[in-house]
């Protein structure tokens, strides 16, 4: 889901083939039936975030290690519920294959660390916040000062044939889309990609928002349906799935397949920067309201962002960077440099919606640094009024196997969690 080039919602202050049109920007002509109501952003119930751990930053760390690696408080003290508790093993037990096998490429953790506190979930019945306690500690990484937005799975007015009313092509994954691995090429570029696509013979950066919106990808790519908004498709893209919602009233489930290749431009900032945008404005209900007020400086700073996501067809639930079902309230983004895939971390912020354990089951273009989190509302205007104007500040610890920073460090630092996981 956002293993996709996409794009935070506060870094926005982030078949045949047919022949696409210029993408318009007039309103739709007949709206989908089931359409959500006009949009509308959520007021939090405020919250007092954990104190962090005392450390001098590291800047510029390249990876958790590199940041600093301390161990938080006792499992105890961290105030979650036992319903998040709950929630957080249903995830976490379903990351713990992902756990073990892959490598983790925050240097915290080995697949065998993993495997004891994995092998307790697979039959664990009792109390869930115990679980958490037993078999794992509260590592902080860096100064722990942690920022949280939110996504969620939207719901647009969509057509699989293009028709009046719905005029903004949505495309699968071109077929000149090349994905290149530079790891392949030397050592010091391991895990580094590169896309584009081949001209003669030489191999370029693949076209970018307004060379698509203008006509580029016409016999290189399917489209698999036709939006109404261009707003609203663009939002689509910078959550990377969502459903449409057919004139018949029927679903049509997408996902990501691919990206553009280009950098991520969040136009809220870009808006805010020049004054576009009034107080209380920058929260995604804000900057819709505005692009569609505005529609020809909305579609010229839309297109200010190179990046551009296509889709494929989905059947289930989205999919996270693991390949696995996201769950909403349940799941985050993290930067993968940062935080194992898979691991369960705890926040304290400054909303109480978002206080509790999380699961890092997705990654995201804009999501990148230590303590930085993408947290996913599921589907439905619940979710958009939510995830729309989430933008938290507090304190993180991730949630690692019980000897995790003695490991890295040599001997335990910070409050000390003590002790050894208890034999269930």
């Amino acid at each position: 889901m956002r293993s996709r080039a996409t794009l935070a919602l506060a870094m926005l202050l982030g078949a045949c083939v047919s022949a696409p049109r210029s993408v318009g920007y007039e309103p739709a002509r007949r709206p989908a039936q089931g359409q959500l109501r006009p949009d509308i952003a959520r007021s939090p119930l405020g919250a007092t975030p954990m104190s962090a751990v005392p450390v001098a930053p590291i800047v510029g760390a390249g990876g958790a290690v590199q940041a600093g690696v301390v161990l938080g408080p006792p499992m105890s003290s961290l105030p979650f519920t036992r319903e998040s508790a709950e929630r957080a093993l249903i995830a976490f037990r379903l990351s713990c294959p992902s756990l073990m096998r892959r490598l983790d490429t925050s240097g915290l953790t080995r697949g065998a660390d993993w495997q004891p506190a994995c092998a307790a979930a697979a039959s664990y019945t009792g109390d869930a916040r115990d679980f958490f306690s037993r078999w794992l500690e509260a590592v902080q990484i860096g100064d722990g000062k942690a920022y949280a937005t939110g996504y969620f799975e939207p719901e647009i007015a969509g057509s699989r044939r293009h028709e009046p009313g719905y005029e903004v092509p949505i495309y699968g994954r071109p077929a000149d889309l090349v994905d290149v691995d530079l790891g392949a090429f030397s050592a010091d570029l391991k895990a580094k990609k590169i896309r584009g696509r081949v001209e003669g013979s030489n191999f370029i950066p693949y076209y970018d928002r307004s060379a698509i919106d203008a006509g580029a990808l016409q016999a290189r790519a399917p489209i698999l349906a036709w939006g109404a908004d261009p707003v609203e498709v663009f939002f689509l893209q910078v959550q990377g799935s969502g459903r449409l919602r057919l004139p018949d009233g029927g679903v049509m489930r997408i996902g990501y397949a691919d990206q553009n290749g280009r950098d991520y431009t969040g136009i809220g900032a870009l808006m805010k920067s020049r004054g576009l945008l009034a107080p209380g404005q920058s929260s995604m209900q804000g900057i819709m309201a505005w692009l569609r007020a505005n529609p020809e400086q909305g579609r010229a700073i839309m297109a200010e962002n190179k990046s551009f996501v296509f889709f494929r067809e989905l059947v289930g639930s989205p999919l996270g960077a693991l390949g696995l079902a996201v769950t909403g309230g349940v799941s985050v983004a993290a930067d993968v440099k940062f935080v194992p895939l898979g691991a369960p971390v705890f926040l304290s912020m400054d909303r109480a919606d978002v206080a509790g354990i999380w699961v890092a089951q997705d990654t995201g273009g804009a999501i990148k640094g230590a303590n930085r989190f993408d947290t996913f509302w599921g589907a439905g205007e619940d979710a958009r009024a939510t995830a729309g104007g989430m933008s938290a500040h507090g304190t993180a610890f991730l949630l690692l196997p019980i000897g995790t920073a003695a490991r890295l460090n040599g001997q335990l630092s910070g409050w000390g969690n003590g002790g050894t996981p208890a034999q269930p």
